[in-house]
């Protein structure tokens, strides 16, 4: 009897294609309700109390919205008056009033489309006025209060009471960067120029001395840093957080500018433009289909062995090939029992997974299918092969031992004595030469250091990203070790331990919950909360990979390097070692409570029931986009990294990461499939043998280097694993190039030297400004009092 194969070879259990589109951020609407806690929520009428009492007692009879630009403007102005007072309880409310207009006036609105119209309205009215360099100084204050700050740390347990001021400016600032930032068909033409202005303030730092001289995401990673070393655990982090990646998504760009500014920076190096768009390849892949349940594998099996004696010849199930092609190569018993024995005996998993068994019991022929399905199958693979430079040297280089038994160093253009068809193979792999951006940097970086007297001094952009990897330079490793350690507090795998960070400061209430409902309420508040710190991290860790690569390599390889050292590795793999579908069809949402449905809306009564059933969503799209941030960034750190792939390889990822497989996105598939490539070659033939569909995934989904046999392995390095050697090459190669841009006094050796003595002693010395009180007193102590010894001096210096 043979087993019925369901239409297009799915499963009953498959999961469905997820219509998920990748982007900077989710909806507008979605991104304001992040930044509330559902604790949060009877905050929204006590600022909506504090605007209208002060509101009613300046303007009588009428409606915030019904007032003329100008009365607007004169009443920010007295605000912004009301926020120098002494007073900290006067200054709270204040700064509640100036909040409730920044979320759109929401009791005088019907709609939700109305509170976003007025919140967008009152936002570019208050920065107009000059509201955000006000708040920018509260903020200030606050982080240098050490009162607050040493009562917090004595206090046994933080609430959201212990932080609201600081939650309350920092909503004001949240929802004027992420307002701002969004540009619509429309906006007025004052409000594009009030745009750039900001952005400009927030990033180069010319329009406030507040910042002294650093870009305004300094002081918010000052604020992560403080929090991490346990000096302010009062500090809202996940407000902080989602501040600081909208300010580097405002001030820098999202994945589209840097798609142009790659394309610019290609234009001005004379290098070739790109062979495809990425971010238009990605969209228009389709997933591959996951694997059967390992249910359906058995319940299959034991029927083929009830109903069958002799067994057919056996295909490939396909699960992961796109085109439902049938394998030749698996069709014969006795393979088929080899590879059942030794796949028991695998070292690299120590679990069965469902992903990749390969065998089931051949199907009765399939109808044929329509034509018109075959014709919209995609026509060749999705990505244009590449081939470095060094690769053209290496396979030269073989080629010159085999044929002729020297080489010629570097020269490609050589081939003289070389067979024809090495000729037909240079000709091809020149024609898919690809040369980075990064590679053109790192040339340019060893002429300056071998000629930095011929070459003179390089002129570098004051780009936003120059200017803040600047500023971070001197505690670049604090910043990255805060980030993950509230990665690792946020991760869903995390356990929980006495002395881990305490995240959850500014969402757990003043009095804890009494009823079921309230527990359920906030058992979902706090697991959002947690998602929303992961989504913000690996949304802010990816954006500063990619400008800092683009801007330049070694600037990248610094913060990567400081990554790696601090376990960024080990601790991404842990975040996916957890049922990955579960996480990404997380329903930690109650639609009733975001803002600004919970403000225009009555509320309908909570049930526990309700709470259970959360939203309709298929997935959940911050879920879903944090962990295909975490894939970028682990691409980013072991690509080309020979020691990192290793690290891979011995974390044992390769279990973890095939298992992520089974999420039916094609955006996501793409990067954990370019993690298993990179170290296929380094897991044994066995494993290769044994996973032909990833192998064959791997094929139709990620980009050929010509000259790469990752699918056999038979040009793996003789070298040892040798991280240690690796790092420190690199290391060396990122201080030199720090200590030659940004080491003021590394030319002092090759300055002229003013050898006459007149010049020398008529130089002007800039001295304290006290100097000229003790004066006498140094002269006394330092020049009178000390005896000097003419005649050793003159001895000396013959």
């Amino acid at each position: 009897m043979c087993l019925p194969i369901r239409e297009g070879g799915t499963s009953s259990m498959e999961s469905p294609n997820l219509e998920f589109e990748y982007g900077d951020t989710d909806s507008l609407t979605t991104e304001l309700s992040e930044i509330y806690s559902y604790t949060e929520e009877p905050e929204f009428a006590l600022n909506r109390d504090y605007f209208e009492e002060d509101f009613r007692s300046h303007v009588r009879g009428r409606r915030w919205i019904e007032l003329g630009q100008e009365q607007q403007k004169a009443y920010v102005m007295r605000l912004l008056d009301a926020l120098e007072v002494t007073d900290r309880d006067k200054r709270l409310k204040v700064a509640r009033a100036i909040l409730y207009l920044a979320q759109g006036v929401f009791d005088e609105c019907d709609t939700d489309a109305d509170v976003i119209h007025w919140s967008r309205h009152n936002v570019f009215l208050l920065y107009d006025m000059g509201i955000f360099t006000a708040l920018l100084e509260l903020l200030s204050m606050e982080m240098d209060n050490n009162q607050a700050c040493s009562s917090t740390v004595r206090k046994p347990a933080i609430s959201l009471a212990d932080s609201t001021e600081l939650r309350v400016l920092l909503s004001i600032m949240y929802l004027m960067v992420e307002t701002i930032r969004l540009q619509t068909e429309d906006d007025r033409p004052e409000w594009s120029t009030a745009r750039e202005a900001f952005k400009t303030e927030l990033g180069l730092c010319v329009c406030s001395p507040l910042y002294n001289g650093e870009p305004f995401a300094l002081l918010l990673f000052t604020m992560v840093t403080k929090f991490c070393s346990m000096n302010a655990p009062h500090f809202p982090m996940k407000k902080v957080l989602l501040l600081l990646w909208k300010t580097i998504l405002f001030t820098m760009g999202g994945f589209e500018e840097l798609q142009e500014m790659k394309v610019r920076g290609r234009e001005r190096l004379s290098l070739p433009p790109l062979p495809e768009d990425s971010i238009k390849v990605v969209r228009s892949m389709r997933a591959a289909s996951p694997p059967a349940s390992a249910m359906e594998l058995i319940e299959q099996q034991q029927q083929a062995k009830r109903g069958r004696r002799s067994r057919r010849p056996l295909v490939k199930q396909d699960s992961l090939d796109t085109y439902n092609e049938r394998d030749p190569f698996k069709n014969d018993d006795a393979r088929d029992e080899e590879e059942d024995g030794e796949e028991a005996d695998s070292g690299i998993e120590g679990e069965v997974d469902p992903l990749d068994s390969d065998v089931i019991i051949q199907p009765p022929p399939p109808p044929l299918r329509p034509p018109t399905e075959s014709a919209s199958l995609p026509k060749g693979l999705p990505w244009a092969p590449k081939v470095r430079e060094k690769d053209i040297e290496h396979f030269l280089e073989t080629s010159r031992n085999k044929f002729i038994g020297f080489t010629l160093g570097n020269d490609t253009e050589t081939l003289v004595g070389l067979p024809r068809p090495i000729h037909e193979s240079v000709k091809t792999l020149k024609q898919h030469k690809y040369v980075s951006i990064a590679e053109m940097q790192i040339k340019r970086e060893e002429e300056l250091q071998q000629c930095p007297m011929t070459l003179g001094e390089e002129d570098v952009d004051e780009t936003p990203t120059e200017i803040l990897y600047l500023g971070m330079l001197p505690n670049l490793s604090q910043y990255v070790i805060a980030l993950l350690k509230l990665l690792l507090a946020a991760a869903p795998t995390s356990k929980a331990k006495t002395d881990s960070i305490n995240i959850l400061a500014d969402v757990l209430p003043e009095e804890m919950p009494i009823t079921v409902l309230q527990s359920m309420k906030l058992g979902i508040d706090v697991n959002r909360h947690k998602e929303i710190i992961v989504k913000a991290i690996s949304a802010l860790l990816l954006l500063l990979l990619k400008h800092l690569k683009l801007n330049h390599i070694y600037q990248f390889e610094i913060v990567s390097q400081h990554l790696v050292f601090a376990n960024c590795i080990p601790l991404i793999l842990k975040f996916f070692n957890q049922n990955i579908l579960s996480y990404i069809s997380a329903k930690n949402s109650i639609c009733v409570l975001d803002f600004p449905h919970c403000v225009v809306h009555e509320m309908p009564e909570l049930t526990a029931e309700s709470l259970e059933a959360g939203d309709r969503n298929q997935f959940c799209w911050r879920n879903l986009f944090s962990c295909i941030n975490l894939l970028r960034i682990l691409n980013k750190l072991t690509k080309w990294k020979h020691s990192r792939t290793m690290m891979l390889v011995v974390f044992k990822s390769a279990p973890i990461l095939k298992r992520a497989l089974k999420v039916k996105q094609a955006m996501m598939q793409l990067y954990v499939l370019k993690l298993l490539k990179i170290q296929t070659k380094y897991l044994g033939r066995q494993w290769r043998k044994s996973n032909m569909k990833t192998m064959s995934a791997i094929y139709q989904k990620v980009r050929h280097r010509l000259n790469d046999d990752w699918a056999y392995g038979n040009d793996i390095d003789a070298r040892p694993w040798d991280f240690q050697a690796e790092e420190c090459a690199l290391r060396e190669s990122i201080e030199k190039f720090n200590s030659r841009r940004y080491d003021k006094n590394q030319n002092g050796e090759f300055a002229p030297v003013d050898n006459c003595l007149q010049s020398v002693l008529g130089q002007r010395v800039e001295l304290p400004e006290d100097f000229h009180y003790s004066y006498e007193m140094w002269l006394e102590r330092e020049v009178f009092s000390q005896p000097i010894q003419w005649e050793g001096l003159l001895q000396q210096a013959q």
